[in-house]
């Protein structure tokens, strides 16, 4: 067995993690369990976490708790994310262990998310979230392991931090679209003012996020979701007024309209919002359309293949050397 406790201290990324664990807030009276047997593999199900992950990771279970360094980290990590749960933040020290931690290091997020899942159940049970919405809001966990393993062809979970949300008490799926509660933010207040409207970067807003794995983004499938957001946030966080939905995404590149009708469902997306710009101007990130559109944002640009209208447009557009962006808008709920 490694010396966990010495590669931490040399991992820079790992010893980050560690120093900002140290100075986070964390109630030492929060219980921390990790189930085992039949009942881990139960959870993992609940979860949606792939079939191929489920064996492994109920034998890597005993490595992660039998070694002392690892153990502390993964109890500590616990204690941290649920410490303030249901309070919004923007903080997730969530970088991966060194490679050298083994088969419980690559899995030691997902125990983290798995220990965490009774303090958010009855956080959500607190506020009457109704358990339909709390189990499809958390096998968003599930969702996240199988985008890995169609990217990489193996199991483990790489928007480590991600999942924080959803097990925290900040973000819900309703219906196709997932919601996060957030707050304006200044560029996004500042063009709601532009147009007449009385918003401050504090305000309460709600982020919009577009899962993958969930099927096409009709009109009536965005419109059914957030219809239920609408009646959603004011029943169980009636001290948190949401009139505003903001989403950041290459999906609002206005340059998709040179290659899709209007009548597609990405279009009829776009028209939803109020885009605002950037001071010095879009940034270009083709690493997002690749990595949603074909499952791994390292692919070469060359070998893109072109069996969608979709695909041919974001393969073609860079073919010409031109780029894409992530562009931000708003609209009012």
């Amino acid at each position: 067995m490694p010396d966990t406790a010495a590669l931490l201290r040399a991992d820079a990324p790992a010893a980050a993690w560690v120093a900002a664990l140290t100075a986070a807030e964390a109630d030492g009276r929060i219980e921390v369990e990790l189930p085992a047997g039949e009942r881990l593999a139960a959870v993992l199900l609940d979860l949606s976490v792939p079939h191929e992950d489920v064996n492994e990771l109920l034998s890597a279970r005993s490595v992660l708790l039998a070694d002392p360094a690892l153990r502390e980290l993964f109890e500590r990590a616990v204690r941290v994310l649920v410490a303030d749960m249901g309070t919004p933040t923007r903080r997730r020290p969530f970088p991966p262990l060194p490679a050298a931690s083994g088969v419980a290091g690559r899995w030691f997020h997902v125990y983290v998310y798995v220990a965490a899942l009774p303090h958010v159940l009855a956080h959500h049970h607190g506020l009457g979230i109704p358990p339909e919405v709390s189990r499809r809001t958390l096998a968003d966990l599930g969702r996240h392991m199988a985008l890995h393993r169609r990217r990489h062809g193996s199991g483990g979970l790489s928007a480590r931090h991600w999942p924080g949300y959803h097990f925290r008490g900040e973000l819900y799926q309703l219906g196709r679209l997932q919601f996060q509660r957030s707050t304006m933010r200044e560029r996004a207040a500042a063009s709601a003012r532009a147009l007449g409207l009385d918003h401050g970067p504090e305000d309460p807003a709600l982020e919009l996020h577009i899962p993958d794995f969930l099927g096409p983004m009709s009109p009536a499938a965005c419109d059914e979701s957030l219809d239920l957001a609408r009646a959603f946030f004011p029943r169980h966080y009636p001290g948190e007024r949401y009139t505003v939905a903001v989403c950041g995404s290459w999906l609002l590149d206005p340059q998709l309209r040179e290659y899709l009708p209007p009548e597609s469902n990405i279009i009829r997306f776009q028209s939803r919002f109020h885009l605002y710009s950037d001071p010095t101007g879009p940034q270009p990130d083709d690493t997002a359309p690749i990595g949603f559109v074909f499952g791994n944002p390292d692919l070469p640009t060359t070998s893109l293949p072109r069996n969608t209208s979709l695909q041919r447009a974001i393969a073609d557009h860079l073919h010409t050397g031109r780029h894409w962006h992530v562009r931000t808008g708003w609209f009012t709920l």
